[in-house]
C-alpha cells in the first residue's frame, strides 16, 4: 500500500473517531442544556401500583400526571437533583443517575421553571433543600417534621417565599365518589384513618401551580 493512501486512511480513522467522540459529548450535553438552576423535574405516573394510585386521586391537568418531583442544582460541582424518594429518603442525586432511574421505570422526566417574576426565590429554596437532605422517606404521606415525601421536600424548600401552598388531601376516587380501595387498604395495613381532608400536597397539585411554566421533556 502506498505511503500517501495509509497516511489518508489513517487520518479517516482520526476523524471517524474525532466524530464519534463529539457526538458521545453531544448527547450527554443535550440532557442539560436549557435547564436552569432551580428547575423542577417531574417524574410521569405509571397506571398501576403507588403510582397509579396518587395520580388516581390528584390529577388536575389533561396533560400532567406525575408522581414525583426534585429540584435542579447547577454548581460548580456538576448538576444534581435533590428530591426525597422511597429509596435513599432526601438525598442530592446526579442528574444523570437520576434519569437512569426513571427511564429503568419506564417514567418521563417533564422540566417546569419558575416564571421570572419568581426567579428569586430558587437561592433561598435549595440551601434549604440542602439543609433536609439526609432524612428518611415519609411512607406515610402525612406531614411529619422528621420525615419528607417528594412534593412536601419541594414545598418546604420554597415555603418560606409561598410559592407553593398546602390544601387538603383527598383520597377519593373521582369515578365513584369513595375512597379509593388502594388508599382504604393501605392505611389499614399501617393501622392508621385514611387523612381525607387533612393538609398536605402532591406532584399533580404543583405542577398546576400558577407560578409555574412547563419547559420541556428530558430525552
Amino acid at each position: 500500500m502506498r505511503p500517501i493512501l495509509k497516511r489518508n486512511i489513517f487520518l479517516l480513522k482520526i476523524a471517524a473517531c474525532i466524530f464519534l467522540l463529539n457526538l458521545i459529548l453531544s448527547c450527554k450535553s443535550s440532557q442539560t442544556s436549557g435547564l436552569k438552576n432551580g428547575d423542577l423535574l417531574f417524574v410521569t405516573a405509571k397506571e398501576t401500583g403507588l403510582s397509579g394510585a396518587i395520580n388516581n386521586v390528584t390529577q388536575k391537568q389533561k396533560n400532567a400526571s406525575f408522581d414525583h418531583i426534585g429540584i435542579l442544582e447547577k454548581s460548580k460541582d456538576g448538576v444534581f437533583v435533590l428530591h426525597a424518594a422511597p429509596k435513599g429518603g432526601s438525598q442530592k442525586q446526579n442528574l444523570k443517575d437520576f434519569l437512569k432511574d426513571q427511564a429503568n421505570d419506564e417514567q418521563s422526566v417533564i422540566v417546569y421553571r419558575l416564571k421570572p417574576e419568581y426567579q428569586k426565590t430558587i437561592p433561598d429554596a435549595i440551601s434549604k433543600a440542602e439543609l433536609m437532605l439526609g432524612k428518611p422517606y415519609n411512607f406515610n404521606y402525612i406531614l411529619d417534621e422528621n420525615s419528607y415525601y417528594c412534593s412536601d421536600f419541594i414545598e418546604r424548600a420554597f415555603r418560606k417565599d409561598h410559592i407553593f401552598k398546602l390544601e387538603p388531601m383527598t383520597f377519593v376516587d373521582p369515578k365513584t365518589g369513595k375512597i379509593n380501595t388502594f388508599w382504604e387498604e393501605f392505611y389499614q395495613k399501617k393501622n392508621l384513618k385514611v387523612p381525607e381532608g387533612e393538609l398536605g400536597c402532591n406532584p399533580n397539585g404543583l405542577a398546576a401551580s400558577d407560578k409555574l411554566e412547563r419547559i420541556k421533556e428530558l430525552k
